[in-house]
This record gives structure tokens, C-alpha cells and sequence, in this order.
């Protein structure tokens, strides 16, 4: 079989980052005889100026034909006002794809400090409804102004979509430490967020093996900062999960270090949880761990969806490398070492290589 996995650079460091990822990927690959073809499609700035379109429909073609794909960061808010007050590229992704499932996980990583001690979480973030309008709805958007002194937004929870990312969730901790917990505001949004917790709570019956309990999202804030160490599987709703995921990563090191996947069932696509840092674009600083750990949980799912063990051999050589390099602080300037982008990436690949 030959994968099909198509590269979008982005904006800002997107493309150094991107480049990286795709240098280690191929380097993991080649060693594991996995053959692959890696198709690059305009998105960002190149696809405005090519296209007139943050996304055109050349991409949105292409990436149907791939098995997963390789998201770099972009820079909606400087786009001309025209694109800009568009869903932005990565929720066009989501919704266009239905790319419901957001895997966010933080672990604590050897060489680089917590805040927290040991832990080793994910976050089941649920992607195409909830309180965010650029993906609630099926045309249009829920958020509007009736005058210039108030905007609406309207939210939307619906049992299908709570059921698919629950069983998400709870899928994942049958193979880790069989604990989840959901994460909700459902003593003040009873309707709706009473609905998401009541209907998880209604799909843990079919995993009687997992643990479950449950949090309002102000006090498990609190609890993250107190003892992440102690959660394992947390699944929660679009906009509360885009909190709690960059709070993760930022307790066990750093949000540079943050991988994400963004799932169907049927395609993947790997994006890091930060974004564009344009006022370091060109400087070749930028860390694109975030990046490659996005794509080595890129072929993990491929391994899963395939049934292809060489994968995840894949994903075992990029990981572990990441880990060794930070260890020995082979590292970027945003944690404190001296490598650049391109030398920190050489190396991970020499050392994939060796």
C-alpha cells in the first residue's frame, strides 16, 4: 500500500515546521519500508494569493484522494477583511471533513520541566459543534448581531455528536489506565450541557470497565493545576476543550510541544495545538516538535485504521528521538537551547537514521 499524505505549509513558521515534520516523517518511514506520497496543497496566504481563497477548492479536491495530512499554523488574523470574516482554514477543515474527533494529549517529557510533576493526559475535544460559530452550524454561522450594541451566539449539542466523540474517548482509555472525565458546565447551561454529560455518562455503560466521573469546567481548572497527574482520559465539549488542552501543555513544559490529530474515521488530520508565531517567522527558531509529535499520532491512527504494525514503528522512532533529544537539550530557543529549526531537525533525523 502507498499512503497518500498530503502537506499544507501554512502561514507564519508553518512552512519551516511543516518541512521539518515532512523530513522526519519520510526519514521514520523509509525506515520501516512504508512507502508514501506526500502531495503539497495551497492553504493560507498562498492559496489567497493563488486562489482568492484561504482554502480553494483545489485543496479541499486533493485532500479527499489522501489518507491523512500534515496541517501546518496560519495567520487568519492578518488576512484582507474579506477572508477574515470567513471561518478560518482550520475550522473550514473540520467542517468541510467532518473531522469531529480532536485528540489532544500532554505528557510530561524527559529534560523539560513541569509544573505539575508526572502526568499523561488526553483531551477528547468534540469539533464540529458547541459554543464555537465557525462549526455549529450547517450553513451559515451562530453567531450574528441583531444591532451594533449585542451579539447572539447560539450553541449546539446534539446526542449524535456527543455520543461519537464519547465512544472516542472511551475507546482510548480501554487501553490505558481506564479512566474518564467528562467535562461540562451543566449546573448553569442545564439543557445543554446537561444533555453532553448525560448522554457520555449513557455511552460509559457500554465500557463498564472504565471509571468515569465528572467536573464542571471551572473546577477542573483547578484540579489540572493541582494534580493533572491524577486524570487520564478527559472528553469534553469544542470550546471548553480548546482551554483545557492548551492548559495541559503548558503544565507539563510548554504549548510548542503540544501535538493534536483532528479524526472521521476515515482520514486524520495532524495539526499542533499552537499557532503561527509570525514575528519569528524566517528566523529558522521556531520549534516544530509540536508538529512532528502531531504527525507521529498521524501514524499511530493510520496504523489503527490499516492494520499496518510498521506505523507505529514509525511513530516509536519519532517519538522516543524527541525524547532523547530533549533529554540531552538538544533543543530550540524557546526551551532554552541553542538549536535552530533546521539543526534540531537534522539531527532528529540523523539520529532516526542511525
Amino acid at each position: 500500500m502507498i499512503y497518500k499524505i498530503g502537506l499544507l505549509y501554512g502561514d507564519g513558521i508553518g512552512p519551516e515546521i511543516t518541512k521539518s515534520t515532512e523530513s522526519v516523517l519520510k526519514a521514520a518511514m523509509k525506515k520501516h519500508g512504508i512507502e508514501a506520497e506526500f502531495p503539497v496543497y495551497p492553504m493560507g496566504w498562498e492559496g489567497i494569493e493563488k486562489y482568492n481563497e484561504p482554502v480553494p477548492q483545489i485543496t479541499f479536491d486533493g485532500l479527499k484522494t489522501c489518507h491523512a495530512w500534515v496541517f501546518a499554523p496560519h495567520d487568519s488574523a492578518a488576512y484582507p477583511k474579506e477572508h477574515f470574516n470567513k471561518t478560518n482554514p482550520s475550522g473550514q477543515m473540520r467542517h468541510h471533513f467532518d473531522l469531529f474527533s480532536n485528540v489532544r494529549p500532554a505528557r510530561t517529557m524527559p529534560g523539560i520541566k513541569s509544573h505539575v510533576g508526572e502526568a499523561d493526559v488526553v483531551v477528547f475535544r468534540e469539533n464540529t459543534e458547541g459554543m464555537l460559530p465557525d462549526r455549529n452550524m450547517y450553513k451559515g454561522l451562530g453567531e450574528f448581531m441583531p444591532d451594533k450594541d449585542m451579539a447572539l451566539l447560539v450553541a449546539v449539542f446534539t446526542r449524535k455528536a456527543t455520543e461519537r466523540i464519547a465512544h472516542e474517548a472511551f475507546k482510548l482509555a480501554m487501553k490505558r489506565k481506564k479512566k474518564v472525565t467528562i467535562v461540562h458546565k451543566a449546573n448553569v447551561i442545564q439543557m445543554g450541557y446537561g444533555l453532553f454529560k448525560d448522554v457520555c455518562y449513557e455511552v460509559a455503560l457500554q465500557y463498564p470497565e472504565v471509571t468515569v466521573d465528572d467536573y464542571h469546567i471551572d473546577a477542573m481548572t483547578a484540579h489540572m493545576v493541582r494534580r493533572l497527574g491524577d486524570f487520564d482520559v478527559i472528553v469534553t465539549t469544542n470550546l471548553f476543550g480548546d482551554i483545557l488542552s492548551d492548559l495541559a501543555g503548558e503544565l507539563v513544559g510548554s504549548l510548542g510541544l503540544s501535538p493534536s490529530i483532528n479524526t472521521n474515521g476515515n482520514q486524520c488530520m495532524a495539526q499542533a495545538a499552537h499557532g503561527s508565531a509570525p514575528d519569528i517567522a524566517g528566523m529558522n527558531i521556531a520549534n516544530p516538535t509540536g508538529l512532528i509529535l502531531s504527525a507521529a499520532m498521524m501514524l499511530r491512527w493510520l496504523d489503527t485504521r490499516y492494520q499496518d504494525s510498521r506505523l507505529s514503528l514509525a511513530a516509536d522512532d519519532i517519538e522516543n528521538t524527541v525524547d532523547k533529544l530533549m533529554e540531552l537539550k538538544v533543543v530550540t530557543k524557546d526551551l532554552g537551547g541553542t538549536a535552530t529549526t533546521s539543526g534540531y531537525t537534522d539531527t532528529l533525523v540523523d539520529a532516526i537514521n542511525a
